[in-house]
């Protein structure tokens, strides 16, 4: 797929054909990520460092699992 830049004000932007906002499940006033990868960029709705922490807490949970059952009485 090809996109055009365009000037908007001092910046520089282009348009997303409805197709691709609604495979990304995103709308006006939405938040993307663009990610640097080995294979170029990836664009995406969800924040790759918020998946970061979740897998970083998840470990914690599991590792204290019994201390934080009883903190939690």
């Amino acid at each position: 797929m090809k996109l055009k830049l365009t000037k908007i004000g001092n910046s520089i932007g282009t348009t997303f054909p409805k197709e691709i906002l609604d495979r990304l499940q995103v709308n006006e006033g939405d938040t993307l990520y663009l990610t640097e990868t080995p294979d170029g960029v990836e664009l995406s709705p969800w924040d790759p460092e918020f998946e970061q922490i979740m897998e970083a807490a998840g470990e914690v949970t599991r590792r204290y699992y019994n201390a934080l059952k009883e903190l939690a009485k």
